[in-house]
C-alpha cells in the first residue's frame, strides 16, 4: 500500500541531513542520513530514492530555517510571500539563510505537489520580555532588526516537550544544548525567557569554532590593524573557540582524549563560560530546579557534564559520578541534573505534519 510521507530537510552550504517520516495517526521515522554533495539534483534523487516504495509519495516538506527574525514565531508554509520575507533576513544570517533558501528551492524542483513548510530556530525565543532582547544601542537599532534572538529554537522546543510529560513541567530549567554550536536556554514552564545566543549565532557561549562573548573592543582593535571583514568574520566564525584556544580541534572526543595541555586549557575555559552564563540565567529565573544537557557533548560526554557542574555546589549542582557516566539523571543535590538527547527533525515533523492536515498550511506570526 502506497504511503504518504514527510521529508525533513537540514540544508547547509556543503551538506543536507534529511530525515523521513511515514506520515500516519503517528510519525514513523523509516530513514535519515547526511549528504555531502553539492549536486542538487543528486541530493534529491538519492533522497527520493530512499524515500520509500514504488507509489510512496513525499506530500510535504519541512525545512529548518536558522532565522525567522521577529516575524515568525510560529512554523510557517513557504509561499512567494513568505519566500520574499527570509530574502530580506538573507543579511540577519548571511552564512545560513542562503544555504536554507537553496534547500528549499531544490526541494520545490524535486517535489513540486509537495507543502513545503519552515521551521524556525529563532521562533522558540519570541516571546521574552523586551528587556531580554534589547542591546543597550540607540533606539533606531532595536527598529532596524538589532535585537536578540537566540537560536537552537528547534532543539528547544523538542526538550521542553519532552519535560511537558514530567513533573518538571512547570519547573524552572537551564537546558544546556552542547555540541559543534553551543547555547544555553533559562525556561519556565516549557517557555523561553532568555538565552546565550543574541544577533547571532556567535554569542554566549565559548564554541567548537567561535568565540562566545567577546569584548565588541576586541573587534575594532583588529579592525583599525587591518582586518577587514571577510577576515573578521572567518575569525570568529571558523578559527575561534575550541580550535583556536587548543590549536588541536575542533571536536571535543580528540580533546579529550589528547594530553596537550593546549586542549585540557580549552576544555577548562569551555566550561568555565557555561558556568558564568548558567548563573546568569538562573539569576533571570529567580531559582532553579533542573538542569538540562541535550546536543552532541552535553549528552556524550561525562566529563564536562561534570566539570561543569564542579563548584556550582552553592547552586545545588552536585554530580553522582556513576550515574553521570551511565547517561542517567545524575544529580544529588537540589537541582536535577538530566542528559535528555534532543531531536530537532522530530520537531520539524510534527509541525509539517499538522500543516499537511490542516491543509491550508502553517502560517507565521508577527
Amino acid at each position: 500500500m502506497a504511503r504518504s510521507l514527510i521529508l525533513v530537510l537540514n540544508a547547509g552550504a556543503s551538506s543536507l541531513k534529511y530525515a523521513v517520516y511515514e506520515a500516519g495517526d503517528t510519525l514513523l521515522r523509516l530513514s535519515s542520513g547526511r549528504l555531502e554533495s553539492t549536486d542538487a539534483a543528486v541530493q534529491m534523487d538519492r533522497i527520493a530514492a530512499e524515500a520509500g516504495a514504488a507509489g510512496d509519495a513525499i506530500v510535504a516538506v519541512g525545512h529548518r530555517i536558522v532565522h525567522g527574525g521577529a516575524t515568525f514565531a510560529e512554523p510557517a508554509r513557504l509561499d512567494d510571500e513568505t519566500r520574499a520575507a527570509l530574502e530580506a533576513l538573507v543579511p540577519l544570517a548571511p552564512l545560513h539563510l542562503p544555504a536554507n533558501l537553496a534547500g528549499v528551492a531544490r526541494a520545490e524542483a524535486a517535489f513540486p505537489g509537495a507543502l513545503q513548510v519552515g521551521c524556525f530556530d529563532t521562533a522558540f525565543h519570541r516571546g521574552h520580555a523586551t528587556v531580554a532582547d534589547r542591546f543597550a544601542l540607540p533606539r533606531n537599532l532595536w527598529d532596524r532588526g538589532i535585537r536578540r534572538y537566540g537560536f537552537h529554537g528547534l532543539s528547544y522546543a523538542f526538550v521542553a516537550s519532552a519535560l511537558a510529560k514530567t513533573d518538571l513541567a512547570s519547573a524552572r530549567v537551564i537546558v544546556a544544548h552542547l555540541g559543534n554550536g553551543a547555547s544555553l536556554c533559562a525556561m519556565a514552564a516549557g517557555r523561553s525567557v532568555a538565552t546565550t545566543m543574541g544577533f547571532s549565532a556567535l554569542d554566549g557561549l565559548m564554541m567548537g569554532t567561535r568565540p562566545g562573548r567577546v569584548d565588541p573592543g576586541v573587534l575594532l582593535h583588529l579592525m583599525r590593524e587591518g582586518m577587514d571583514e571577510p577576515a573578521l568574520s572567518r575569525l570568529l566564525y571558523h578559527e575561534s573557540g575550541l580550535l583556536g584556544v587548543s590549536g588541536i580541534s575542533n571536536d571535543m572526543q580528540v580533546l579529550e582524549a589528547s594530553k596537550d595541555p593546549r586542549a585540557a586549557e580549552a576544555i577548562a575555559l569551555y566550561c568555565h563560560t557555561i558556568r558564568g552564563e548558567l548563573a546568569g540565567l538562573t539569576a533571570q529565573l529567580g531559582g532553579l530546579d533542573a538542569v538540562v544537557f541535550t546536543g552532541g557533548v552535553g549528552e556524550n560526554s561525562a566529563r564536562i557534564r561534570a566539570e561543569v557542574c564542579e563548584g556550582m555546589d552553592w547552586l545545588g549542582l552536585s554530580v553522582a559520578a556513576e550515574r553521570n557516566v551511565a547517561g542517567a539523571e545524575f544529580g544529588t543535590g537540589p537541582v536535577r541534573l538530566l542528559v535528555l538527547p534532543t531531536d530537532e527533525e522530530q520537531v520539524i515533523a510534527r509541525a509539517t505534519h499538522a500543516a499537511f492536515v490542516a491543509g491550508t498550511g502553517a502560517r507565521g506570526s508577527s
